[in-house]
This record gives C-alpha cells, structure tokens and sequence, in this order.
C-alpha cells in the first residue's frame, strides 16, 4: 500500500508539474495564465512632479540610472487588509514610492525586464530591525535579490515570489536570533517597515505581475 501510495503522489506531482508548464506555455510568455495584477516600475531620466496624482494604470516611476551609475528608490511597503494591491506614491523619483499589497501565502509574483535593450536593474526585500538588547535600529536587506537584464530578443516572465515576499537573514545574526528563523515572511512581526530596494542600472521598464494562488 505505501509503494502504490508513493507512486500515486509521484503521478500527482508529475501531472501538476505538466499541467503548470502547459499553463505558462499558453501564455507565450512564461507566465502563468489567468486574472492578476500588473504593476510596472518605469525608468526615467528625469525626475516627475512630486505632486503627481496617481492618475490611471498601476505604475511607479524610478531614476533611470546607467550602466555604471546605479539609482536607488525605496518602494515602501504597507499591507492591506483585503486582497487588494494599490500603488499609493508612484513617483518614486524623489527616491521613495509607496506599494499596498497583501499578506503572502495567497498569490505568486512574477516579473520580466523590458524596454530598450543593455539596462539591467536589482530588487531586494529589506526591513527594518530593532536589536532587543541595544535598541539601535538597523536597515537589514535579504541575502536574495532578484537581477533582471533586458538581452535582445523576447523577454520572459520568472517566478520571484520567494525574493519579493520574504527576507532571508545572515545567519547567525541578531536579527534571525530575534525573529528565530534565517528566512521571514514580508510583513513578519519581528522586523517592521518594509520596503523594496530597487537599484536601477538604465532598465527602461521591469513588469511585475501578482497571479492569485
């Protein structure tokens, strides 16, 4: 019984894993199919009003940079009480914007770098830590980032959930003591105020989509 039962779950993993690669091949674009939000983060080269409304689409504009001139924004995270996602500052040229979107657990994100080709940009999940013991307040970035490079040809979508939903600690840290775990969850009770660091090397346009789980 257990042999036929493990033979039964191999058959059921090998039949989803099918069905979700027959999913993304519907689209054409490696992304899965179906209702999700879209947000693009567009790079410019010159700074926006900063009294921009947030006006129609779903969009925060970011410094441009070079390629050997990286700009940071800080996209400031806040969670919403329902599954909503909404973009609450889009004028990310100043260096901050602002990005609602739910607990974890419910969606998938997904993400592709467009625009001209020879940009490249980097995204990291980061919080803020608070040491128990000194009570000093530390920025802490996750040891996993995502680097998306527009190459000639077709650009595709690629699964960063993990990267863009959680914050892996340095081990050994306060921080992991503190919240007794290497790898926390976005919006985890033990660090507080998170944000994406976006840091832009001349990526004209990098697409995120948030599909429903």
């Amino acid at each position: 019984m257990r042999l036929k039962s493990c033979l039964a779950a191999a058959a059921l993993a090998a039949t989803t894993a099918t069905a979700v690669a027959a999913q993304k091949a519907a689209t054409g674009n490696g992304a899965p199919s179906g209702s999700h939000f879209n947000l693009n983060i567009v790079g410019v080269a010159h700074d926006k009003n900063p009294n921009m409304a947030k006006g129609s689409g779903d969009v925060i504009f970011v410094g441009l940079g070079t390629s050997s001139d990286a700009v940071t924004t800080k996209i400031l995270l806040s969670q919403t009480a329902d599954s909503e996602f909404a973009v609450l500052d889009k004028n990310g040229t100043d260096g901050e914007a602002s990005f609602a979107l739910p607990l974890p657990g419910s969606y998938t994100v997904w993400a592709r770098a467009l625009g001209t080709p020879g940009g490249q940009s980097k995204i990291a999940t980061c919080a803020t830590f608070i040491d128990p013991t000194t009570f000093t307040s530390t920025i802490l970035c996750s040891t996993e980032n995502e680097v998306f490079v527009r190459g000639k040809g077709k650009s595709s979508f690629r699964d960063v959930t993990s990267a863009l939903t959680t914050i892996t600690l340095v081990s050994g840290s306060a921080a992991e003591l503190a919240c007794g775990t290497p790898t926390v969850s976005l919006f985890a009770p033990c660090l507080q105020d998170f944000l994406w660091q976006y840091d832009n090397n001349g990526l004209k346009l990098l697409q995120i989509r948030f599909y429903p789980s």
